[in-house]
């Protein structure tokens, strides 16, 4: 705090003495340390209390960033996800004009062998015919 040298204090000393008389200077003196034992303690206490408003500043700042970090993340995730789900919508899509055009191949030859009645909807299943047993198979399992 103060740079005082020693003769320095003893010349306080020496004043004290003098001012104060010799009566009073061991009370005065105990009342001179404890008040800067108080002062200690306070600038202490105020020097703590900025270091904590300065760590909670940064881990303020710090909380701010992984958060906006993590909304970035997310929205990837989720344009990452919305493509991937058209993709396999297109694929779908694909999959049922070409079981659509395989099943009216198979209904145009089966017509000229067997006629299908009018009641008798096509199937939206593709069968395989891997003989009579085989039985069809669901492309569209959702």
């Amino acid at each position: 705090m103060f740079d005082f040298g020693f003769s320095e204090l003893v010349v306080i000393g020496v004043v004290m003495l003098i001012v104060v008389g010799p009566e009073r200077l061991p009370k005065v003196a105990r009342t001179v340390g404890h008040l800067l034992g108080r002062l200690q303690r306070y600038v202490s206490d105020v020097k703590s209390d900025i270091q904590r408003e300065m760590q909670l500043e940064e881990l303020k700042k710090l909380q701010e960033q992984v958060r906006q970090q993590a909304q970035a993340i997310e929205t990837s995730v989720r344009s990452q996800a919305a493509t991937v789900e058209s993709e396999v919508g297109r694929a779908g899509d694909e999959l049922r004009a070409l079981e659509a055009a395989a099943t009216g191949a198979v209904s145009d030859a089966g017509q000229a062998a067997t006629p299908q009645t009018a009641a008798t909807p096509a199937s939206p299943q593709l069968e395989l015919g891997l003989g009579s047993s085989a039985k069809p198979v669901a492309a569209d399992k959702q």
